[in-house]
Formats: structure tokens, sequence, C-alpha cells
């Protein structure tokens, strides 16, 4: 552990992880925050809730498919909708650095809103903090706060302790459009193909696929990628899982992007897509589930849990033949894109 953070504490890798259990769990550790889960789930009153939170600092702003705003409203979206809830009040809360333009708050307020009405959720209580401009810095700032409270149905419960061996991988769709979206926006780097972010609220195709079959454990792949989540959850079951690399969907033009920077569209994040754990008899009809939804058309079985015996760890089956380890990144490959 470092003597101090750096920027790859918030990266969603191995820094990160060992920063959560060693300074915050060591002091707030509870049942219901111990899982580690994308939102806590308890009862009250004889209802089962999910609650969420989450900040978005993604430069830039804007990036093709989405803004800052539409991010905020649908990461805390998707993080109620892993969980087995549905979303149905958010908070935000602003910072906004002195300077920063009215018209592109209006543009970030508005995306706030039309994303919301869409995913049939509330945004019902708020803040705003205006603060100085970081030194050093050509340009103004905004970050944003959210949390989401959700309900979670009669019959619904998920947990990474109910995946059994032989159980189906599942991923809702291409790997590393959010990542490489945001990228193509930044200094520097000007890609002849346009990239759009898979920014989407995933509360209405979750909701389907639930109905569609026993699914165990739900995560969505951000910071970290499909790399990182994978790992999350072969260490907290102490699971083999295994992987087919040629049944991983990635877009042409992304892995083309990745081969000429040197990146694994494994590790990159995304937010619009799910990895679902599913019981291996009702795979077929969750993933036909998720492919009659736009957001699902190219979803695909990539894996199973091949062992709950021979220790914890993540590999993938080459196109070669080989298999290698998928190791838990250490940091971001691309940090602030959320």
């Amino acid at each position: 552990m470092k003597d101090t953070i750096s920027i790859g504490h918030g990266g969603g890798g191995r820094l990160a992880r060992d920063l959560i259990k060693s300074v915050f769990l060591k002091h707030l550790s509870n049942p219901i925050l111990a899982p580690l889960g994308d939102s806590a789930v308890f009862e009250l009153n004889g209802s089962k809730l999910a609650l969420t939170t989450d900040s978005y600092v993604v430069r830039p702003i804007f990036s093709p498919g989405t803004d800052i705003g539409k991010l905020a409203v649908c990461g805390t979206i998707n993080d109620l909708s892993v969980v087995g809830a549905k979303p149905l009040y958010l908070s935000c809360a602003l910072i906004i650095e002195e300077g920063f333009s009215l018209k592109d708050l209006e543009v970030v307020a508005l995306s706030i809103k039309e994303t919301a009405k869409k995913a049939g959720v509330e945004v019902i209580t708020g803040d705003t903090k205006v603060i100085e401009r970081s030194p050093g810095e050509s340009q103004s700032n905004i970050y944003i706060n959210t949390a989401g409270l959700g309900i979670v149905e009669n019959g619904i419960d998920l947990g990474i302790g109910k995946i059994t061996v032989c159980d189906k991988i599942i991923l809702s769709g291409t790997m590393g459009d959010h990542g490489i979206a945001v990228l193509s926006k930044r200094d520097g780097f000007d890609f002849e193909a346009t990239i759009e972010s898979d920014c989407a609220p995933l509360n209405g195709i979750i909701q389907k696929i639930i109905k569609a079959g026993r699914i165990k454990f739900m995560r969505d792949p951000t910071r970290g990628g499909l790399a990182g989540v994978l790992n999350e959850i072969a260490e907290d079951g102490n699971l083999e899982i295994k992987i087919d690399e040629d049944s991983i969907p990635v877009r042409d033009d992304v892995k083309g992007i990745c081969n000429m920077l040197g990146l694994d569209p494994l590790y990159i994040a995304n937010e619009g897509k799910v990895v679902i754990i599913a019981a291996k008899d009702d795979a077929c009809n969750i993933l036909k589930a998720l492919q009659n939804d736009p957001l699902g058309q190219n979803a695909a079985i990539i894996g199973e849990v091949t062992s709950k015996e021979k220790g914890k760890g993540v590999y993938l089956k080459t196109p070669y033949g080989g298999t290698r380890i998928l190791d838990m990144p250490l940091d971001d490959l691309l940090p602030r894109i959320c």
C-alpha cells in the first residue's frame, strides 16, 4: 500500500480495491457494506430496498453518445439494476468551478432530465456548490454526485454466494465503446472512426432478463472493464472462471484503435453493458431475451464457472488454442472516464 493517493487508486483495479479494504472497510465495515456490491441491499419495514451513490469526474464532459449528466444518471440506475432493484428516485449534487459555461450547465441539466425520464425515475433532491477553478486548468470543470434508491421485488435474491460450477457467463454487448469514445475527444487524439459511448440505462432490459431465467449475479463492467469485474467475482466467490476470447463481442473499430494504442478492450470501461452469471439450463433463454432488446443485440455467452475447488482466478482461452491468466488490472488504463 502506497503512502499517498495516486490517480490509479480511483481506477477500479487492484489499487482501488486494496484502498477500499485497507482503509474504508477497516473503519466502516458492517454487514450491509461488507459485500461491496454495486448497491447496498437492506430491509426496511418489510420492504427490500437498494441504495447506491457514485461521483462523476469525466473529462471531457461531452463525448460522442454521452455527457456527464447522462453518465451520472445511467451509472446510478445501472448500479441499482444489477442487484435486481427497480430504480425509483435519484439525488443529484453538482460541484461547479467558477467560470463554467452557463450554456453547458443548461445542456447537462437537460441531459439529466431526459435520461431520468427515459428510465422512468425522478430526481427528487439535490445540491449545488461553486468552487474556485483548479490551478493550471485551461477550462472550468463540473463534477456530479448522484445517489439512487430502488426496490427489490419479492423473489429476487442475487449474490456471489449463489454462483455454482457450470453457471454461464453472459455479456450483454460489445466491450470498450465508452472508454474509447471519451478518449477520442481528448487532446492529441483524432480517430477517423466516430465511436459513440454505450452509455444507457439498463433497468428496462434487466427487468426483462430477470423474468427469463435464473440469474445468480450481475455487475456492470465500468472502471476496470470486463477483466476487472470477472476478477472481483472470482476473488470474492473463490471461483475459477474460464472465458473464450473469440466469444467476447468487440467492435472492429474499437479493436483497431486498441491495437494501435497498445490497449486491451477487456480492461476498458463500459457504461451500458452488464455481466450476467446465470444457471446453465437458463442461459439460452436469457441470451434470447437480451438479443430481442436493442441494448442487447450483440449479447453472447462468453464462458462459465469451472471450479470452486481449485482456487480462484480468471482464465482466457485464446484464438490459438492456448489459455492465459486474465489478471485484475492494477489501475485504470484510461483515467477519468466516468
